[in-house]
C-alpha cells in the first residue's frame, strides 16, 4: 500500500504536495525489514530505472534466538523499532509519497510477528507488508534485471537472506527472443523455491565451536552444507532446465550481503566499495575460494577481512554453506555480483506499476514499456 511517511495515511492525503512536482521530482520509498538488516532505499524516476538519493541500512538482528524460541525477543523487536523511526524520519524529510515497506522470513516465523507489526504501525506510523517467500523471491528477480546475461540460455537467481533463502530459475532464452534486457520486461521464471535457512537460522541451527583444529573446521563447515541440501526443494520447471546448467549455458546471481562480501574478499579490498562489487563477473572457482578463505578460519582472523569485519564475521560462514550448496546442485561456471535486489524490486513495481490486464496493458507489455507479470512454473 503507497503510505505517507509522516504517519502511516494514505497517499492521497498528500496528493497536493505530490500533484505539485513534476513525476521526475516524485520521491519513492521502499523499506526491507529482513531477520538480520533493516535497510531502506529512496530514489526518483529516471530513464527506464531510478536514481537513488538516499539509503541507509542497520543490522537489526531481528531474527535473534527465533529458531529456538518460535518468538522474536523484546531486545530485537527494540532494535527493529529504532531503526524503522529513523527511517521513518528520513522519509518524511525528503516528503516521500510513495512507499511500500515489507517484513520477511523472520515476521512469517514468529507467533508474535503480527503484534510486532502492529507496534511499528502505532510506533513509526509505518505499515509494514508481510510478503510471502513467492513474492520475495520475484522481487529480488526484479531488482536484478539488469544483472541478467541473455547470451546464456538459464539464470539461477539466488538471495541469501538473514532467515530463508530464495531461488528463482529463469528461461533466459525466451527472454532474449523477446528482445531482452530492457525491453521485454522480466525474464519467464520456470520454478522458484524458498529454503527455511538463512545466515542467521543456519548458524543459531549449527553454531560455531570453539577451539576447532582445521580438521574440526572442515567438518563443521561439511554439516553445514549438509543442513541446507536436507532442505532443498526443486521445483519441476527448475528440474526442465537442469541441461542447461549441466551443459555450462545458464549463469547465477547472488543478491545478498554473503554473496557481495565473498566478493570484496575476492578483490581483496581493504573497505567496500559498491562500484567496484556490484555488476562483478567472479568464476564458481573463485567463489569458492573466497568460501575456503573465509571457513578455514576463527570469527576473529574473519573479522580481519576488509569486507567482513566483527559485525559479519559470525554469520558469513553460513552464508558460505549455503551458496556452496546452491552451486553444488545446480553447477554453474559464472557467478555475477549484485548489491541490489528486494528493495530495488520494490521501487520499480511502485514508479513502473504493472498495468491492468486489457487490450492497452497487452499492447503495452509487446512495446516492451510496462513491467510484465512474470511466468509461472512452466
Amino acid at each position: 500500500m503507497d503510505t505517507n511517511a509522516a504517519g502511516g495515511r494514505p497517499a492521497r492525503e498528500s496528493q497536493g504536495k505530490s500533484q505539485s512536482r513534476s513525476r521526475g521530482d516524485v520521491i519513492y520509498g521502499a523499506i526491507d525489514l529482513g531477520t538480520n538488516n533493516c535497510r531502506m532505499l529512496m530514489a526518483k524516476r529516471a530513464h527506464r530505472g531510478f536514481r537513488v538519493v538516499e539509503s541507509f541500512s542497520r543490522i537489526v538482528k531481528l531474527g535473534e534466538g527465533l529458531g529456538a524460541s518460535g518468538s522474536l525477543s523484546q531486545d530485537a523487536m527494540d532494535r527493529a523499532v529504532e531503526a524503522l523511526a529513523v527511517c521513518a524520519q528520513k522519509l518524511e524529510r525528503r516528503r516521500v509519497t510513495k512507499l511500500r515497506a515489507v517484513a520477511t522470513q523472520a515476521c512469517r516465523m514468529a507467533d508474535n510477528g503480527p503484534a510486532f507489526i502492529e507496534r511499528v504501525r502505532q510506533e513509526t506510523g509505518l505499515s509494514l507488508d508481510l510478503i510471502s517467500p513467492e513474492e520475495e523471491a520475484r522481487l529480488a528477480v526484479q531488482g536484478s534485471l539488469d544483472l541478467l546475461d541473455d547470451s546464456f540460455d538459464a539464470a539461477l537467481v539466488v538471495d541469501i537472506g538473514g532467515g530463508s533463502t530464495e531461488m528463482c530459475w529463469l528461461d533466459l532464452a525466451e527472454w532474449r527472443a523477446r528482445g531482452g534486457y530492457p525491453d521485454a520486461g522480466r525474464p519467464g521464471i520456470r520454478g522458484w523455491t524458498t529454503i527455511p535457512l538463512g545466515v542467521v537460522t543456519l548458524s543459531e541451527r549449527l553454531p560455531e565451536p570453539d577451539n576447532m583444529d582445521a580438521e574440526e573446521r572442515l567438518a563443521w563447515y561439511e554439516s553445514l552444507k549438509a543442513e541446507v541440501r536436507k532442505e532443498m526443494r526443486f521445483p519441476k520447471g527448475a528440474r526442465r532446465l537442469r541441461p542447461l546448467f549441466e551443459a555450462g549455458r545458464a549463469h547465477m546471481v547472488g543478491t545478498s550481503g554473503t554473496v557481495t562480501s565473498l566478493a570484496g574478499v575476492h578483490l581483496n579490498l581493504v573497505r567496500y566499495d559498491r562500484n567496484q562489487v556490484d555488476g562483478l563477473w567472479i568464476s564458481s572457482q573463485e567463489a569458492r575460494a573466497a568460501c575456503g578463505r573465509l571457513s578455514s578460519r576463527d570469527a576473529a582472523g574473519r573479522a580481519g577481512e576488509g569486507c567482513i569485519g566483527t559485525e559479519r564475521a559470525d554469520l558469513v560462514v553460513a552464508g558460505c554453506a549455503i551458496l556452496e550448496a546452491v552451486m553444488d546442485a545446480w553447477p554453474v561456471p559464472h557467478l555475477r555480483v549484485g548489491d541490489r535486489g528486494l528493495r530495488e524490486g520494490l521501487l520499480l513495481n511502485l514508479i513502473y506499476p504493472k498495468r491492468k490486464r486489457g487490450r492497452r496493458g497487452r499492447k503495452a507489455r509487446g512495446r516492451g514499456k510496462a513491467v510484465p507479470a512474470a511466468g509461472g512454473e512452466a
